[in-house]
């Protein structure tokens, strides 16, 4: 499956941006979707996930500020991001697991850069 990214851009903090996923090629291999940022100097982590039942997880650093969300028949995920903050800024990717996997992700996206000014 190939993953590509949409959205992204600057903001100001407080403000709110949306980026979202396309996935396609071996999309009924796909189980679980989501999405990982990785800031400066850090390493990647998850922000967010999604099965395709629509059980959702979330990094303790977004609850209740960050929204998850699926659409199983356009193949596509988003992630609502609302009082963002400039410790958010980094460079985020949407990623997908393969039904025959139990953990970690198999595909990834390029990445797209969402960057919040204070």
């Amino acid at each position: 499956a190939q993953l590509v990214e949409s959205g992204g851009g600057s903001v100001q903090a407080g403000g709110s941006l949306r980026i979202s996923c396309a996935a396609s090629g071996s999309i009924f291999s796909i189980n679980v979707m989501g999405w990982y940022c990785q800031a400066p100097g850090k390493q990647r982590e998850l922000v967010a996930t999604i099965t395709g039942g629509g059980r959702t997880n979330y990094a303790d650093s977004v609850k209740g500020r960050f929204t998850i969300s699926r659409d199983n028949a356009k193949n596509t995920v988003t992630l609502q991001m609302n009082s963002l903050k400039p410790e958010d800024t980094a460079v985020y990717y949407c990623a997908a697991r393969g039904a025959s996997s139990v953990y970690g992700m198999d595909y990834w996206g390029e990445g797209t850069l969402v960057t919040v000014c204070a």
